[in-house]
């Protein structure tokens, strides 16, 4: 798509958010519900793009996808009534008489970009929350997926005039087309240097940005910890989708005493869960391409792997791989990962791990599994990230309930549900003064010894 195309996409959608079109609640409601039976017409054909362009099964593809996307959708259009009202503040006694409130406002116009892993929720999800919003949006679906972002144009042209929502596909031209444009909101889901070059552009026009990213996300594991049940956990956070998921664990840290014996429960859970020979299971997925594969690839010790390490270059298909006697020095320590290759360090002293962790860039997810409260609590409490999770990994994205977003190097600005709403919105801050009584206090001349004191009252 070219420049002045996607300049016309916009000018027209400025022009319908302009109109008021989108303000009603009735009229998001209605687009919500319309978008809900959409998807569920193509579930089928979601699930089926899903699997070429990832080698997802159709199980996997609704769990982690199509269902989630449903269930923000359903999420949204029971909430929408009440996100959407304006919200009473305390007012005080200075401003007597008065109504103080905050009115939650559409962004207008907003940019939505999305990546290749999870290519369906990562677009819907947060076109959910800008439509419940009220919002009139672009969505720039990625190019590593194009069967998903065919579905996905199809869908949302089925559903919504183009003035209203519309998908522009394309690659690099495009993405920069699209960033020279001025948005009123953009919202990125992405790598970290991608996302520098989104802030970079959203700078020129002092766009306000929400950037989902990725880093390298810890998975602590204690002495303490049920080492079968957290095996089972955590092999399933961290290869399904191949490893290809944000918040996947993209190391464990290990108590030493306990890290044989993890091993060993890794081990027995991938032979369990993706069988002797995961190449050929069919509910594994792949690499999304012979770029991405050749970097993961490389990142294989092949004298530290403890089990796994196939590849197939044909099939762009990698085994689920644990390396063991891994240390920060290494090369699959140096960049997310983002693959299915799970590195294991250890340590000794608990105080020192949360120090060195301290040091290192605040992760999207941090995992700890563990028995000891004391441990869970400085976790909690000292170690700054976007989310995580206690004794299991990966799940505190997969609902509305709360907000998922990262801090720091992984991003910023969260999005689900009511934190979903607000991302997309602006909320003003609304005095209604009454008329039937006006405090002289404030004007001049202050030379009222009385109102001086009546001041120092209310203002402290």
């Amino acid at each position: 798509m070219t420049r002045e195309e996607i300049n016309d996409i916009l000018v027209k959608q400025r022009m319908f958010y302009k109109s008021g079109a989108t303000l009603p609640v009735k009229f998001r409601i209605a687009e919500l519900k319309r978008l809900y039976s959409v998807i569920k017409k193509y579930e089928s054909e979601i699930c089926e793009a899903l699997t070429l362009d990832l080698g997802k099964s159709k199980y996997e593809g609704f769990m982690c996808e199509v269902g989630l996307v449903l269930s923000e959708i359903t999420y949204m259009i029971k909430h929408v009534k009440r996100l959407s009202k304006p919200k009473t503040v305390h007012t005080p006694l200075a401003q007597f008489n008065s109504h103080s409130f905050r009115q939650p406002m559409p962004y207008g116009n907003v940019l939505i970009m999305s990546p290749w892993n999870y290519p369906f929720l990562l677009t819907l999800d947060p076109l959910v929350d800008a439509i419940a919003a009220g919002n009139c949006a672009i969505v720039k679906p990625s190019a590593y997926s194009p069967k998903t972002s065919e579905i996905v144009a199809k869908i949302i042209s089925e559903c919504f005039l183009p003035e209203y929502v519309s998908v522009v596909t394309g690659g690099r031209a495009e993405n920069t087309a699209l960033l020279d444009e001025k948005f009123d909101m953009i919202f990125f889901t992405g790598s970290q240097s991608v996302g520098k070059e989104v802030l970079r552009h959203a700078a020129e026009h002092l766009t306000p940005t929400v950037l989902e990213l990725g880093g390298k996300s810890p998975c602590i594991v204690e002495a303490s910890a049920d080492i079968p049940l957290t095996a089972r956990r955590i092999v399933f956070g961290k290869f399904i989708n191949c490893g290809q998921t944000c918040v996947a664990p993209d190391y464990i840290l290990c108590e030493s005493a306990v890290k044989d014996k993890l091993v060993e429960a890794l081990i027995s859970e991938i032979k369990r869960q993706y069988g002797e020979k995961p190449l050929d299971n069919p509910d594994y997925g792949r690499i999304v391409n012979k770029k991405h594969f050749d970097r993961i690839s490389a990142l294989i010790d092949r004298e530290k792997v403890a089990h796994g390490g196939g590849c197939d270059a044909e099939r762009l298909k990698i085994e689920p791989t644990v390396m063991d006697g891994v240390t920060r020095e290494d090369a699959v320590m140096g960049e997310e990962i983002f693959g299915p290759i799970l590195p294991i360090l250890t340590y000794d002293d608990f105080d020192s791990l949360i120090d060195e962790l301290k040091d290192l860039d605040k992760p999207l997810a941090l995992y700890i599994f563990s028995k000891n409260k004391g441990h869970i609590r400085r976790v909690t409490t000292e170690l700054s990230y976007g989310g995580g999770c206690i004794n299991d990994v990966i799940i505190h994205l997969a609902t509305s309930e709360m907000g998922f977003g990262g801090v720091g190097e992984s991003g910023m600005g969260s999005y689900h549900g009511k934190d979903g709403f607000d991302a997309f919105s602006h909320y003003k801050s609304i005095v209604d003064k009454k008329t039937w009584i006006d405090m002289p206090m404030r004007y001049q001349p202050y030379k009222s010894k009385v109102y001086e004191k009546l001041l120092h009252m209310f203002l402290k």
